[in-house]
Parts: structure tokens; C-alpha cells; sequence
């Protein structure tokens, strides 16, 4: 069966955008940068990969994703609507629809999707972005693959936005390097 795995970049205060969805003091630069572009290709944009010099690499771990609308909005707003054509695409949204045949749009039941993508033959599903459907889909986050940023924001958009609900997730590695940035992986723990 099929994983979820939600692999995001967050900052040390657990906020994964700021408080109007910018992401832009992320960077993109050095070691990391040659770390994720070797071990998670297939999560560089489309348009992204010829100048990255991954465009014939194959997927490792993902050969589908899921984002909420805010995560796929920056990509529309210059045009560009298959951001991940190289994978299958999902957009939870209750407003877009049909902007593009490449992108399946969600307006319900994001959960019931999931479910049925991991019942499917193929590599992970990514879990994108934002916050608040990670807190949608957490019970069905199989793991987490954190990328954080020796940054702190004060406000923003929280890694995970939804109801209390406990879940406990053990850690499976971490990568650091000299910068402070870090790379950490968790399974969910078992019950």
C-alpha cells in the first residue's frame, strides 16, 4: 500500500509560509539544496528541473501530490497551471475547477481521495502543502519528512492547522548540515 508523506519546509517555530503565504526567505542554495535535488528530484516544479539539471532523473519516492489551494495559488497566479507534470496531480479546492485537464480538482472529501490513491499501485503520494489540509489529512499522514530552516517567523501559516488531536510520530533520520538546516524523517508511530 501506498504511503502519504507530507515533505515539507517549516521554520524552528513550525510555520511553513508567513502570515500572507510567503515563502520566500526559504532558501534554495549550497548542500541542502544538492541534497534534496539528489535524493527528492520529482518534487522540483515542472518548469524547474531543465535548469536544475534533474529533468531525466526518475522519481524516487513520489509519483503523485496533493496540495491545498494555497500551495498551488503562487504557481497560477504566473501562470503556471500543472506545477508537477511530471507527477499526478491533486488540488483540494471548493472554488477552482477545471483550469487545467492535467490537475484533478478536490472540492470534497480529501480524505476519501487519499484513501484511495494509497489503495493504487505506484510510488508516495506527496503531501504539499498547506497546513490546514495536512490537519485534514493528518490520520492518514503515513510520514514526515520536515526540512527546517534556522528560522524563526513569530506568525504565519502552522504546519499543521485543525482540530487538537494527538498523533504521535517516531523519528526515522535526520540529515543536518553545517548551516543549521535540517532534514528529519517520521514514521507515524503505531498504535
Amino acid at each position: 500500500m501506498r504511503k502519504l508523506t507530507y515533505y515539507i519546509s517549516a521554520t524552528l517555530d513550525g510555520y511553513i509560509a508567513g502570515p500572507g503565504g510567503e515563502y520566500d526567505f526559504f532558501p534554495f542554495e549550497g548542500e541542502p539544496a544538492a541534497a534534496i535535488l539528489a535524493e527528492y528530484p520529482e518534487t522540483m516544479p515542472t518548469p524547474a528541473r531543465v535548469p536544475l539539471g534533474v529533468a531525466d532523473r526518475p522519481a524516487r519516492h513520489f509519483d503523485a501530490v496533493i496540495m491545498g489551494r494555497g500551495t498551488y495559488d503562487p504557481g497560477l497566479a504566473v501562470g503556471l497551471t500543472s506545477p508537477y507534470g511530471h507527477l499526478e496531480q491533486y488540488v483540494v479546492s471548493r472554488t477552482l475547477t477545471g483550469v487545467d485537464p492535467a490537475v484533478t480538482f478536490v472540492a470534497d472529501d480529501p480524505v476519501g481521495v487519499v484513501r484511495d490513491l494509497k489503495q493504487r499501485d505506484g510510488l508516495g503520494i506527496w503531501l504539499a502543502g498547506g497546513g490546514r489540509l495536512a490537519g485534514v489529512l493528518l490520520d492518514e499522514i503515513d510520514e514526515l519528512i520536515i526540512k527546517r530552516h534556522p528560522i524563526v517567523l513569530g506568525a504565519g501559516i502552522a504546519l499543521f492547522a485543525g482540530p487538537h488531536a494527538p498523533v504521535s510520530f517516531t523519528r526515522t533520520g535526520e540529515v543536518s548540515f553545517d548551516n543549521g538546516f535540517t532534514i528529519t524523517s517520521y514514521a507515524k508511530s503505531s498504535a
